[in-house]
């Protein structure tokens, strides 16, 4: 019999995750009755007592496992971690918010059993704030086509992975995993399929996504799979240099043939200092960026560090 893995990361999601876990069981054992399954939990250090529902409903039901993190570790690691611990024939990443929907899992698995390793959910309306999707959309296609790889628009990671998908991710020796670009790099030779959805509402609770965490998300996946930043570093440092040296030979010119009549004053020196330092401090951000990105890497911390995790078996830990 074959196995689904259903991995939910939660943080702070109380009023969701029993919910959540029901639906999924729910759909599991009326629409793919053939398949075995387990559902996991990894939770992000919550505080909001989602630890408390999820020890009970592992005690409910030894196919409900969890892991708990110590601290948290972030809407990138926390899910990769998950999805590698996983121990089914395929493995289903969705959020606990039922801003992906339940009823999509057997589309997934059908998709699955038709050949294709991966399927992707894509996004093609979201009920939540328009003027974020709005945003979205603008990064999804500046990041598409600045990446030497072929991003996914609207793609959050949501979908369904073969365990010889998930093995490549075993393997990989990432501190930051961005399972988006993975995918996106590497889902063509796994048959990939994309699946369209309109995102729901968020069920209950606030969302944790913030300005922070958005430009955190969208810097990770520039500083990981462009060049563009650097190369345009150099080639705007060129030209406002040319610029700059031109302007200053133009008035010290003017000056030298018109030095009875010139009275240009300060003005044109410090427009051209404050603009020259406007463009030196963004680019200097923009290379903390990525020196950011290096030196997390270079560091190489774990992805996350377990505090617990319930009903696994000692021959399923990975």
């Amino acid at each position: 019999m074959k196995k689904i893995s259903v991995v939910i990361p939660c943080y702070n999601e109380a009023e969701n995750v029993d919910p959540i876990c029901f639906a999924v069981i729910n759909v599991l054992d009326e629409a793919l009755p053939e398949y075995d399954y387990e559902v996991l939990f990894i939770d992000n250090c919550s505080t909001d007592g989602t630890r408390d529902i999820l020890e009970r409903l592992c005690k409910e039901n030894r196919k409900v496992k969890a892991i708990f993190n110590v601290t948290n570790f972030g809407q990138f690691n926390s899910p990769f971690y998950a999805m590698c611990q996983a121990t089914g024939d395929c493995v289903i990443c969705m959020c606990c918010d039922f801003q992906d929907p339940v009823e999509l899992i057997p589309t997934f698995v059908h998709k699955w059993e038709q050949g294709h390793k991966i399927v992707s959910g894509i996004k093609t309306s979201s009920k939540e704030n328009q003027f974020i999707y709005l945003l979205r959309t603008i990064y999804y296609k500046l990041i598409k086509n600045m990446s030497t790889t072929q991003m996914i628009e609207h793609f959050t990671g949501f979908g369904l992975y073969d365990k010889t998908f998930i093995a490549i991710l075993r393997q990989l020796d990432d501190p930051i995993p961005f399972i988006r670009g993975i995918v996106a790099e590497y889902g063509q030779g796994f048959n990939r399929v994309e699946i369209e959805y309109e995102q729901a509402r968020r069920r209950a609770g606030k969302t944790h996504n913030n300005f922070y965490s958005l430009y955190d998300a969208a810097m990770l996946s520039f500083t990981s799979y462009t060049k563009v930043g650097l190369r345009l570093a150099t080639f705007v440092g060129f030209i406002a240099s040319a610029i700059s040296l031109c302007i200053a030979l133009f008035y010290m010119m003017y000056k030298l043939t018109h030095w009875y009549t010139f009275q240009a004053g300060n003005a044109p020196m410090i427009m051209g200092i404050f603009f020259l330092g406007s463009v030196q401090l963004f680019f200097i951000g923009l290379l903390g960026e990525y020196i950011l990105n290096i030196n997390t890497r270079v560091i190489h911390r774990p992805l996350v560090v377990e505090e617990k995790r319930l009903n696994f078996d000692v021959e399923e830990t990975q």
